[in-house]
């Protein structure tokens, strides 16, 4: 069973302002307030834990996984790199996502393997990443436990992607994935209950790129946690 973001229903309820949050100014989102926000110890509430039950009521035990959140910096603004997986691929086929996948045995935890990963899908050399952070863990329906590890990257760069799992690449700026105007939240009715998938649209030139499930799920709360920085 697979979903079509497109065709389920948007929550009314969630285009006012009061709910969906407002826009994070470049007081926020410059490459120093993002340094900053890392480097500091403000609390906050991460919005999305989990889409696991959207799909499946499984018990077996989630795979360890790590994906690399790249802030490419061009000048002192910050773009996000994602990727548009391959639609052969058994899992998340055809989807916008972050580069990233299982934990090897050869890892030393979820940054080697956000690294290691992005090297590998992109071509990104892990000497060019700036670690900053990591992100609450997030659970998706696939049972993969990711940890979503931010990373920064001085422009210019070169891309080398690994053809049999990622079909392109490209960067949309920060501001607007952290401009909740741009966010969707949708309905879902899975189990009886009702549950809810995030979407954020982004026009690439001519064509439109649907950015959802858990990886608007995670830019969620990224924009949760730097919206609670000192400013």
């Amino acid at each position: 069973m697979s979903i079509d973001p497109t065709k389920l229903p948007l929550d009314r309820g969630f285009e006012d302002d009061r709910v969906r949050g407002e826009p994070l100014g470049p007081e926020r989102l410059s490459p120093a307030a993002v340094r900053r926000r890392f480097a500091s110890h403000v609390r906050w509430t991460p919005e999305n834990r989990s889409d696991a039950r959207l799909l499946s009521e499984s018990t077996e035990a989630p795979t360890p996984a790590a994906v690399l959140i790249p802030l490419v910096q061009r000048d002192d603004q910050l773009n996000v790199l994602l990727t548009h997986r391959a639609p052969h691929l058994q899992a998340h086929a055809g989807q916008i996502s972050f580069p990233g996948g299982r934990l090897e045995p050869s890892d030393r935890g979820p940054i080697d393997a956000a690294l290691r990963e992005a090297g590998e899908e992109t071509g990104l050399e892990a000497e060019q990443i700036e670690v900053l952070g990591i992100l609450p863990v997030y659970l998706t329906v696939t049972r993969f436990e990711v940890t979503p590890v931010v990373g920064m990257i001085a422009a210019p760069i070169t891309l080398t992607l690994e053809v049999a799992e990622v079909e392109d690449a490209f960067e949309v700026p920060l501001s607007f994935l952290m401009d909740p105007r741009n966010h969707q939240r949708r309905i879902v009715i899975a189990g009886g209950e009702r549950r809810f998938v995030y979407t954020m649209p982004y026009h690439d030139g001519p064509r439109e790129r649907m950015i959802w499930g858990a990886t608007a799920a995670i830019l969620r709360n990224l924009y949760a946690f730097l919206r609670e920085a000192p400013v």
